[in-house]
């Protein structure tokens, strides 16, 4: 949602959702810090959950009850005739939430074989249910107005980082700074005009102040109760000191007030909890924003900083009934294009009301497991290499630059891989063997100058979804 550092492919529908990538970038100077982004960079393939009292009605996380006029914001009728009536009933799903079919072992399951290796789960979104045992408000999975909260896995926060962080998973806390449920962000005197706070915190200090301390407080519940937490991925990027806003992007121009949360003292004491912890406080320039995170988009170019593209497998981040789930060819296609730009692909999967994906889901992920099997080495643990991308062929290479990868795309509905490739070599690499991960057979190929071509065999037919061509110098 800020100046952007490059232009932007707009990979989806929602475009109107997408976060710009912010400029003014500070590397982190903790070690600490340092090093787990260096190893998160490395992981390349992560999964999203936007998971809530939402999925009941399959309309889109929290932005209903936002009264912006915008395309996402669309309230159905059948809900409430009015705003106020809309609101009530939007928090009424509290008490018919019970996701029974909640098994966050299938799903880790089901997402490592695929080969996604962190995890960053919505603990809480702008409409400010908690799906944790926060002890700062009712309003939560496991309050006794949730029927869920009878059941043994109630708290899904503790239940979903345990599981994957026991599947060798790195653990993301998504946690929203704006809260629509707190009288202290949504003041109850005055309806809400739009994403901000709905009062001015220079004329009303102690109110803001004490949403500062709530927010303090749940952040410190979250880092401190959860076992070992690597990522916290903070949304909401309107909550900003009012000096950062950037009149250059269209929704920071309505920020109208000051909205500064003390993200000084936020970040100090989520370090001290969580010693090493990436804090990634979207499109706020700065010292708290580790990583930069396009939404919906994938940078034309590469970027020099590190970045994330957080994508949907299906046309929405949060459950809709019957969406439309992208192909397993268009999912690997996606992290080819990420990887070869040095970025990583945060790939959301809603869980529906009954706790669990949906079938197609499942089907995906184990298609795409089979591809991962053979070409995880050209994925995992590389970084970008000039010249990134070239017609339907786009490069990794190993982090010590013995292997450069070459993928071949064509990005048809159904991948057949030709006869006969050539591409070019990187600049100073001289290969001295060439394999394709799924094929046995001989591979004949010759350098002719700053290229090289590739006779395929036959067996080249049983190849999907992308072809990998591994060099070593």
């Amino acid at each position: 949602m800020k100046t952007l550092l490059c232009s932007v492919l707009i990979s989806s529908g929602l475009s109107s959702q997408a976060h710009n990538v912010s400029e003014g970038y500070q590397k982190p100077t903790d070690p600490l810090v340092v090093r787990n982004l260096e190893q998160w960079q490395d992981l390349k393939f992560g999964l999203f959950m936007h998971w809530g009292t939402y999925s009941q009605w399959g309309v889109v996380e929290s932005w209903s009850l936002c009264p912006e006029d915008e395309s996402w914001t669309q309230r159905n009728p059948e809900h409430g005739k009015s705003y106020v009536e809309y609101v009530k009933n939007y928090e009424n799903l509290q008490t018919t939430f019970n996701p029974v079919q909640f098994n966050p072992e299938k799903w880790a399951e089901a997402t490592k074989k695929a080969g996604m290796k962190y995890v960053v789960f919505t603990t809480k979104h702008h409409d400010g249910f908690s799906m944790f045992d926060t002890q700062q408000s009712d309003y939560k999975i496991t309050s006794s107005k949730t029927p869920f909260s009878k059941n043994a896995k109630a708290d899904v926060t503790k239940e979903i980082f345990e599981t994957f962080r026991k599947d060798g998973f790195k653990i993301g806390a998504y946690f929203s700074k704006p809260d629509w449920h707190s009288d202290d962000y949504w003041w109850s005197y005055s309806p809400p005009k739009d994403r901000n706070v709905n009062y001015d915190p220079k004329k009303y200090p102690g109110k803001w102040d004490k949403f500062k301390t709530f927010t303090f407080n749940q952040l410190n519940e979250i880092t401190s109760r959860y076992g070992k937490i690597d990522i916290l991925w903070l949304d909401g990027g309107w909550v900003r000191p009012f000096h950062t806003i950037d009149p250059k992007v269209e929704w920071q121009r309505t920020i109208k007030v000051e909205q500064d949360i003390d993200m000084d003292k936020i970040g100090t004491m989520v370090r001290r909890n969580q010693p090493g912890i990436i804090v990634v406080d979207r499109t706020v320039s700065g010292k708290w924003e580790n990583y930069v995170t396009p939404e919906q988009a994938i940078p034309e170019h590469p970027l020099s900083i590190p970045w994330e593209s957080c994508m949907t497998m299906g046309d929405s981040f949060s459950y809709v009934p019957n969406d439309h789930y992208k192909s397993s060819q268009k999912i690997i296609e996606t992290l080819v294009k990420i990887i070869s730009r040095g970025g990583n692909y945060l790939m959301n999967i809603a869980p529906g009301p009954n706790g669990d994906y949906d079938a197609t889901v499942y089907e995906r992920l184990n298609e795409i497991s089979g591809w991962m099997d053979r070409n995880q080495s050209a994925v995992f643990a590389t970084r970008s290499i000039a010249p990134y991308h070239e017609g339907d062929f786009y490069y990794t290479q190993a982090k010590d630059g013995s292997t450069v990868n070459v993928f071949h795309l064509n990005e048809k509905t159904e991948y057949k891989a030709p006869e006969t490739l050539t591409f070019t070599i990187p600049e100073s690499f001289n290969p001295k063997s060439l394999i394709i991960p799924g094929i046995s057979s001989k591979i004949h190929w010759k350098k002719n100058g700053d290229t090289v071509e590739v006779k395929l065999p036959a067996e080249r037919s049983k190849l999907r979804y992308a072809l990998v061509i591994q060099m070593k110098k």
